[in-house]
């Protein structure tokens, strides 16, 4: 635990976002798998404040539910009218029932990029500095249109002035404010009494507080972050793309320097939640969502999307889309494979082209090589299903399950009509309506018997370009005779 631990950090997160155009509150909108929200509260919970506080208002019970279903143990106040941030802060402090002992930080809830390493330098600076609030800066290319950050000589900010008010000395300034600030809990508390709403929006504004220590004699600093683009703000959905760009570069760059192969970066998305092993390989057009985790020595893609999906070692998925799937060492899928929720592919196993699994358990070195549907089924080892097999799951209201054994070598265009079972080492033949048991070793035929009607195309479709061909092989035949 850091020297450092913030009292509390407050993120806030009540404003409606009408510049999204969206039924969906700003702050619930999604980038590589997380709610711009959940971004700001994951970095904030690496700095392991006493208190998280989430002040909410605009949509509070659907903000509010998503932080209880995904981020346990985040409190939320409530800002019934947003009358600016330090009301917002205000109603914060409320919900902690006191003036925090130590450091506050507070920061805004639609900067998803956001990172726990900055906030963690933006606290260890003012604890060094002994600062009163210390601001969250950055130098950017462009400056306009930001507060900026006017500093004395010893460093120490002064004030910070908007763009519209700035003389043309203070607009070169490119170092500008970003809105995350870290106080005294104690002086923030007593210095908010003191905000007033005398100005065009009529609100309490938190930038007011710095003038207020200021000038109560207490020193008011700056943390420059590293990287300026990690205190991007998102209002549209322009920015929100733009973040997403970033967000999901930065991902694969890490991804990358431990050892992954991405072919094609700017082809390929992934979301924070996605774990790799080294030497993975990612080709073009892949998407890996959710808690998929890419073994070592494995290939994924090209044109592949997986989503909570575990790939084993050195196995390979090609134009594959999976579900909630567990993919097995050195297991082959694709080309055009469809692994729907609960498929288990064991080692060395295939599902191949145009194969679609669906709650099934297939079995170490397994193969289900082209056109087949398994649904709710159990294959043993070392089986082979042929070609246009269909697990016949459903009989309109329930589903039932299917049980193929280890060794079996079932025909092509089987139909297994589940509850059925396939012992081991059994043969089915080709064509065949599986509807009984099958006992270990047998060879099931379940098809009817083929009869040859000769002259039929002659009789029945005289002229035809079928016709002709079959009198012309008459004559053929009957020549070489």
């Amino acid at each position: 635990m850091s020297a450092n631990r913030p009292a509390a950090v407050v993120v806030l997160a009540a404003g409606e976002g009408t510049r999204m155009k969206s039924k969906t509150p700003k702050v619930l909108h999604e980038i590589a798998g997380r709610s711009l929200v959940g971004h700001v509260v994951a970095a904030a919970r690496e700095l392991e404040p006493e208190h998280l506080v989430v002040v909410v208002g605009h949509a509070r019970e659907q903000v509010r539910g998503h932080l209880e279903e995904h981020y346990a143990g985040t409190r939320t106040a409530v800002q019934e009218e947003q009358n600016g941030t330090g009301h917002a802060v205000r109603m914060a402090l409320d919900e902690l029932g006191r003036a925090p002992e130590g450091t506050v930080v507070v920061v805004c809830g639609d900067t998803p990029l956001l990172s726990g390493e900055t906030l963690r330098a933006l606290a260890d600076t003012h604890a060094a500095d002994g600062n009163a609030v210390t601001v969250l800066s950055a130098e950017v290319p462009d400056s306009t249109g930001y507060g900026r950050i006017v500093r004395d000589g010893s460093g120490a900010v002064t004030e910070i002035v908007e763009h519209k008010d700035a003389t043309d000395a203070q607009r070169a300034i490119r170092e500008i404010n970003s809105g995350v600030f870290a106080f005294d809990g104690q002086l923030l508390a007593d210095a908010l009494g003191k905000v007033r709403t005398d100005n065009s929006q009529g609100e309490e504004y938190l930038t007011d507080v710095l003038s207020i220590l200021r000038e109560a004699g207490h020193r008011v600093g700056a943390s420059v972050a590293a990287d300026h683009r990690e205190i991007l703000g998102i209002n549209n959905r322009v920015q929100l793309a733009e973040a997403r760009a970033l967000l999901n570069r930065r991902l694969i760059e890490r991804a990358m320097l431990a050892g992954v192969t991405v072919v094609d970066p700017a082809s390929v998305f992934v979301d924070v939640t996605v774990t790799f092993e080294p030497d993975a390989v990612i080709l073009p057009g892949t998407q890996l969502l959710g808690a998929t985790h890419i073994g070592e020595d494995a290939e994924v893609g090209p044109n592949t999307r997986l989503k909570d999906t575990r790939v084993g070692k050195g196995a390979r998925v090609d134009n594959t889309v999976a579900d909630s799937s567990v993919i097995g060492d050195s297991a082959s899928v694709g080309p055009f494979a469809y692994l729907r929720p609960g498929t288990n592919l064991g080692a060395r196993s295939k599902a191949g082209a145009y194969v679609e699994m669906k709650n099934a358990t297939v079995g170490e070195g397994t193969k289900v090589p082209h056109l087949s549907y398994v649904g709710d089924a159990t294959i043993g080892e070392y089986t082979n299903i042929g070609a246009a097999s269909v697990f016949v799951n459903y009989d309109g209201e329930t589903k039932h399950h299917t049980t193929i054994g280890s060794h079996c070598r079932t025909g092509s265009d089987n139909m297994f009509v589940a509850p059925v079972t396939i012992g081991d080492g059994a043969y089915t033949a080709a064509g065949s309506v599986i509807t009984k048991d099958v006992p270990a070793g047998s060879l099931a035929v379940a098809r009817g018997q083929q009869r040859n009607i000769e002259g039929w195309v002659a009789r029945k479709r005289p002229g035809s370009a079928a016709a002709q061909a079959a009198q012309a092989a008459a004559g053929e035949s009957a020549g070489e005779s």
